[in-house]
């Protein structure tokens, strides 16, 4: 039997273990916004379609959107982050107190705005995103003070989930400073890397980039992708540069429509193939890969366990509109027979 193959029941026994445990995050969080319309012309003005406003909503995104990914799994879940003193951060806490995110890590900073990425979506599709943030490093007083709320939650923790999304939260200090911590209490620490924030990610328990993000990492040239990721000789030297360079205990690349790469030290690489039966939007579906991940480790999962756990989780949220979350029953649902 395919190890990747997890029945229900112990998916189950994994999510009910999880209810037990508690997670933090830390990292950039974002407001993402989203303005829903219909396109019917093009602008006279210029050659642009014009969006018939429909309506808007708001949902917690980046390191807050793994905070919400947990929460809405079972497990409790603080988020440490810094939020502007404007009404998008208020916005933000409002949306994680109501998914039961424990905020009192949030803090806020008079000199910075909250980030806000504003997704225009017109007949089903993405038109265009507007960012609007100041993805400057926090200061060395900011840093300080998010780090010792965080560590003072370190000894009631399970895992620790590190959400870098290049807005200035995640620096080498504090990333150093919060392996050191962990290590010394023997904490999981997963990371979900951006590699234009140029960092030192060695010695991570977990880090989960994509297929552009793993090249990019290992400073390889992505040539011609090959339908088979364990033929794709591009893809197993980038993952093994990496295995050998950074020592992470486990690494996990996604690669869309192809699903997943386990890759460990010393071990081939596991190719587990996507779930999703469609795909609408995938944005945030890195959020859910990594907190899936984790939250299955620290429920006492197996790495391949994780990994079949995740890329189920993936697989629901792609198959709906916006940074999406799973539910226990529709994660329990992905892993019942077809007929």
């Amino acid at each position: 039997m395919n190890p990747t193959h997890l029945v229900s029941k112990r998916v189950r026994e994994l999510l009910d273990t999880a209810r037990h445990r508690r997670v933090l995050v830390v990292g950039d969080a974002l407001l993402d916004q989203f303005i829903w319309g219909r396109v019917n012309r093009i602008s006279p003005e210029a050659p642009v379609p014009v969006v018939e406003f429909d309506r808007e909503s708001f949902m917690p995104g980046g390191a807050a959107n793994v905070a919400r990914n947990l929460t809405a799994l079972g497990v409790a879940t603080e988020l440490f982050a810094v939020i502007g003193q404007d009404a998008a951060g208020e916005n933000l806490r409002t949306l994680l107190t109501q998914a039961a995110v424990n905020c009192r890590g949030l803090h806020i900073h008079p000199q910075r705005p909250t980030s806000i990425k504003t997704r225009i979506i017109a007949n089903r599709q993405q038109v265009v995103r507007v960012d609007r943030e100041a993805p400057t490093d926090l200061g060395a007083a900011a840093s300080e003070t998010l780090l010792a709320s965080l560590k003072r939650r370190l000894s009631a923790a399970d895992a620790v989930i590190v959400g870098d999304y290049g807005k200035g939260v995640v620096t080498q200090w504090l990333l150093d400073r919060l392996r050191d911590e962990c290590r010394q209490r023997g904490l999981w620490l997963s990371l979900d890397p951006k590699p234009v924030h140029e960092l030192n990610l060695s010695r991570l328990s977990l880090i989960t980039p994509n297929r552009k993000e793993a090249f990019e990492l290992a400073r390889a040239q992505d040539t011609v992708r090959h339908e088979n990721p364990l033929a794709d000789t591009p893809l197993l030297g980038a993952a093994e540069r990496l295995l050998s360079e950074l020592q992470p205990a486990l690494m996990l690349i996604t690669l869309g429509e192809q699903g997943m790469l386990l890759c460990r030290r010393g071990q081939p690489p596991l190719h587990i193939p996507t779930t999703a039966r469609e795909v609408f939007d995938v944005s945030g579906a890195g959020d859910t890969v990594i907190a899936a991940f984790t939250l299955a480790i620290a429920a006492g999962a197996s790495p391949v366990e994780a990994a079949a756990i995740s890329n189920h989780a993936a697989g629901v949220v792609v198959g709906k509109f916006g940074t999406a979350t799973v539910q226990p029953a529709e994660l329990l649902a992905s892993f019942e027979p077809t007929s």
